[in-house]
């Protein structure tokens, strides 16, 4: 039988207006993940085929495509606003309920040292944590 996550009672967590820092690099975390279904939604927002929006903006890291990063943050970062939010990526659509913030308490509360919105806002049900973590977003 596995035990009930640290996080069982729900998480809290808010986007703060004009914040961004998600969106820039901190130390090795500068990479944004995609996947085809990523790569086939963003091409479509530029109005460009799959194979020309992977030539512009990514690379392979690892055998994985990631977007092609800035020194400093995403390549759709426009100050602190997304550019590209109807047709953003999986990975930051998620964010920040992924499974490597969610594997201690202290690396969740780690995380609000860059993230002003952990610890703010609404509480996230565990339901609702594990369709993040499995790469849903909300329902």
């Amino acid at each position: 039988m596995t035990s009930a996550p640290w996080y069982r009672g729900g998480l809290r967590f808010e986007c703060r207006p004009g914040c961004g820092a998600c969106c820039t690099r901190h130390g090795d975390h500068g990479h944004v993940y995609l996947e085809a279904a990523d790569v086939e939604r963003l091409a479509r927002f530029f109005e460009l085929s799959p194979a020309r929006f992977r030539r512009l903006y990514t690379r392979q890291d690892e055998g994985s495509t990631v977007l092609e990063m800035t020194e400093t943050a995403c390549p759709f970062l426009d100050g602190t606003r997304c550019t590209v939010y109807p047709a953003r990526p999986a990975q930051c659509e998620t964010f920040p309920f992924w499974k490597e913030n969610l594997l201690t308490r202290a690396r969740w509360q780690a995380l609000g040292e860059f993230c002003p919105g952990i610890g703010a806002g609404p509480r996230h049900p565990l339901h609702v944590i594990r369709q993040r973590v499995a790469g849903r977003g909300p329902d």
